[in-house]
């Protein structure tokens, strides 16, 4: 077929024929926020991507190809796709973002479409997509932050993660953040693959980070960055830090960085390695190794980083013209129980740290995007059975709208995978009639055309993509991603 085709995809099912019927999907991927997601964002992160697997896993192989075909539409609220990878995975992880490659290889199957720039909920609600296919996917991640719910959040300095995160990867609605990076000491609230991310860029060499797809705005004002030192705080201890080996590792071979960290916080570990599991015992074992070699590594280092255990946030602290961050009153903790089930408990004892800017990277929120979906809005989710949204046969979710905010790439796929084994199991028990007429795109596009919705195609985002690669070779980088949705819309729509 012509992916670059302006006209509308092949009518959706029909009465059985000789042909195979056809299964007209709408899967709706977030590609924000995250929202690595996650994170997110990826989540996706990270549900965003791992959802357009449905038709092509083992699985959903074997069950097409002896009873359907399968029509798969992606509708994305951005012009751009692949969410959590481009807009959440650190810039400096190339290797990563490689994976970018397997979801073009799905997006340019002959049976999926790619439909940018639509907004579910704005541009389309689900009711509407609902009428014009046999099933529909919210996958849309979580695009909004936990917030820490204390004084002084809302300070000049203080960030959530998600939001810093999208600024250095160029998501558009974080390109106005300029953050004040003038202070000495940062503070990173949580302990988790994020939290590290962030402490990484911020103290990075420019030669590292001039190599990677960091956007230029982020660069410019790392360059002048007066940040020097990174506490990367957690209201438990050690044992129960939150962040993965690899993310780890990197820190502490940072270039031009030494870790700094209270070497008491580490008493009585050594003792309780041996009945560890084997990847939190390599991962404390690099831990009390980085914390018990801190003073004699890299001698003559300019940059600090540590992990700050047993504290809580109480207040952001405001500086003398009161609109601005200069430090933050932490709790401090003991621990009841034992390992990764181990509880903080306040003693009552409090402390107070300089600092003029505070990141929270203490999670994200999914958010509810069509008031026709259930959803539980203390737990951010869409309630649902094994991805089987409660609200009748058709809908379903993946991912963070799924089951919350956690976990990495390849449990946000595997994730995906069962929610399309829910969808399948339908189709083979008949909940789901793929033999009645539904439209399919060919309404919905009908429908956006007539309300001056500007959809992109996969094509048109190839586009976004050869002049985003074209405008990093002037400056001997991977890409320079284009940061406002008019300007990617002028380029696909050239």
């Amino acid at each position: 077929p012509n992916k670059s085709a302006k006209s509308p995809p092949r009518y959706c099912g029909g009465p059985p024929s000789n042909r195979k019927s056809q299964l007209g999907l709408a899967l709706f991927l977030n590609l924000l926020s995250r929202s690595f997601g996650n994170s997110v964002h990826r989540s996706w992160r990270l549900s965003d991507y791992c959802s357009t697997e449905v038709g092509a896993s083992h699985t959903g192989r074997s069950h097409c190809q002896s009873r359907l075909d399968i029509q798969v539409d992606l509708f994305e609220r951005l012009p751009v796709p692949f969410g959590l990878v481009r807009f959440g995975v650190a810039p400096d992880h190339p290797e990563v973002k490689n994976v970018i490659n397997t979801f073009t290889q799905t997006a340019l199957h002959e049976r999926c479409n790619f439909f940018g720039n639509v907004g579910v909920g704005k541009d389309v609600s689900v009711a509407e997509l609902r009428q014009a296919y046999h099933a529909v996917v919210l996958s849309y991640g979580a695009e909004g932050n936990r917030r820490l719910g204390i004084p002084g959040e809302d300070l000049r300095g203080v960030y959530s993660a998600k939001d810093f995160v999208g600024w250095y990867n160029g998501l558009p609605g974080n390109k106005e953040l300029r953050p004040d990076l003038s202070s000495e000491t940062a503070v990173v609230l949580g302990q988790g693959n994020v939290a590290l991310d962030v402490a990484r860029i911020l103290l990075s060499p420019l030669d590292i980070l001039k190599k990677t797809d960091i956007t230029q705005p982020s660069l410019e004002a790392l360059a002048e960055s007066q940040v020097q030192r990174v506490l990367i705080v957690g209201r438990r201890g050690p044992l129960q830090v939150a962040c993965t080996i690899k993310e780890l590792r990197e820190m502490v071979n940072l270039p031009g960085t030494m870790p700094d960290m209270v070497t008491t916080d580490f008493e009585g570990v050594a003792s309780v390695l041996k009945d560890l599991s084997r990847p939190r015992k390599r991962l404390t074992e690099l831990l009390l190794k980085a914390a018990q070699g801190a003073a004699s590594r890299q001698a003559g280092a300019s940059r600090q980083w540590g992990f700050h255990f047993l504290r809580s946030p109480l207040e952001i602290l405001p500086a003398d013209d009161l609109t601005s961050t200069a430090g933050i009153r932490l709790a401090v903790n003991v621990l009841e129980g034992s390992h990764e089930g181990a509880r903080a408990v306040p003693t009552g004892e409090v402390e107070e740290l300089k600092c003029g800017m505070v990141i929270s990277s203490i999670g994200y929120r999914s958010l509810c995007i069509d008031p026709a979906v259930p959803f539980d809005h203390h737990k951010a989710i869409i309630p649902n059975t094994v991805g089987r949204v409660q609200t009748g046969a058709g809908l379903y979710c993946s991912g963070w709208v799924k089951r919350g905010p956690t976990g990495v790439i390849a449990t946000t796929m595997n994730d995906s995978f069962d929610t399309a084994r829910s969808l399948l199991q339908d189709i083979e028990a008949g909940v789901i009639d793929v033999y009645s007429v539904k439209p399919g795109s060919r309404a919905v596009l009908s429908s956006l055309d007539s309300r001056g919705v500007k959809w992109v195609s996969f094509s048109d985002w190839e586009k976004i993509d050869k002049e985003e690669v074209r405008r990093g070779q002037r400056v001997g980088r991977p890409r320079e991603k284009i940061l406002d949705v008019a300007e990617m819309l002028r380029v696909a729509h050239s």
